[in-house]
C-alpha cells in the first residue's frame, strides 16, 4: 500500500522516517485562510486543517497535519517577513503559548482517523537584543514555522517550561499516529 504525507515540512518529514515509516511527500492544496475564517476553536481549526490536507491529495492513504498556535487568545499564522516574526515574539514575550497539531488519515477520499493534542509552552521575557539575536541564528528557517520556533534548535531558549507531548510540538502527534497506521496494517503491529 502506498502512504502519502500531504505536507512539505521537514520536520514532519525527519519524524516519519526516524520512525522507519515508508511514504512519499506531496504539497497540499489548501485554502487554510478559509478554514481559519469560518471556525474559531484552534483545535478545530487544526483538525480541520489537517483533514483538508489529506483530503487534498488523491491517493490510496494519505497522512495530513497541522498546527496552529495561539497567544492571549490570539491566532497566530506564520511571520510574513522577519519584521512580522519580530512582532509576533515580542507578542509572546512572558506569555503561554497554546500550541495545538492534529493529524488526519485519508482513505481514498475520506477521512479515516483524527487525533488532535494541544501543548502549553511559556515563553520567557524576551528581550529585544535577544530577539535579534535569535533571527540573525534562526531566520528564515523559523519563518516557515507558526510559533516561530524550532524546538529542536534554538527556539527551545525561548521557554522557560514546556507541557505537553514532544512530537505535537514539533507538528505532528506522532505516537497516536503510529498506533492508527498499525490499526490499519500500514505498520507491523
Amino acid at each position: 500500500m502506498t502512504l502519502i504525507l500531504a505536507s512539505t515540512s521537514a520536520i514532519r518529514r525527519q519524524m516519519l522516517d526516524a520512525a522507519g515509516v515508508d511514504y512519499s511527500a506531496l504539497k497540499p492544496d489548501v485554502d487554510e485562510d478559509m478554514v481559519k475564517a469560518r471556525l474559531s476553536d484552534e483545535r478545530e481549526i487544526a483538525s480541520e486543517l489537517a483533514a483538508a490536507k489529506a483530503l487534498s491529495i488523491a491517493g490510496e492513504w494519505v497522512i495530513g497535519s497541522d498546527s496552529v498556535v495561539t497567544v492571549d487568545g490570539r491566532l497566530f499564522d506564520k511571520p510574513r517577513d522577519r519584521t512580522d516574526a519580530v512582532e509576533h515574539l515580542r507578542f509572546f514575550s512572558g506569555q503561554p503559548m497554546e500550541l495545538t497539531s492534529a493529524v488526519a488519515l485519508a482513505h481514498n477520499g475520506e477521512v479515516a482517523w483524527q487525533h488532535a493534542e494541544t501543548a502549553r509552552l511559556n515563553v520567557r521575557p524576551l528581550s529585544e537584543q535577544f530577539i535579534a539575536e535569535y533571527l540573525d541564528a534562526e531566520w528564515p528557517e523559523v519563518g516557515y514555522t507558526v510559533g516561530v520556533f524550532r524546538l529542536e534548535g534554538r527556539g527551545v531558549q525561548l521557554f522557560d517550561s514546556i507541557d505537553g507531548n514532544h512530537f505535537t510540538i514539533l507538528g505532528m502527534p506522532l505516537l497516536p499516529l503510529l498506533g492508527a497506521l498499525r490499526e490499519q496494517g500500514l505498520l507491523t503491529s
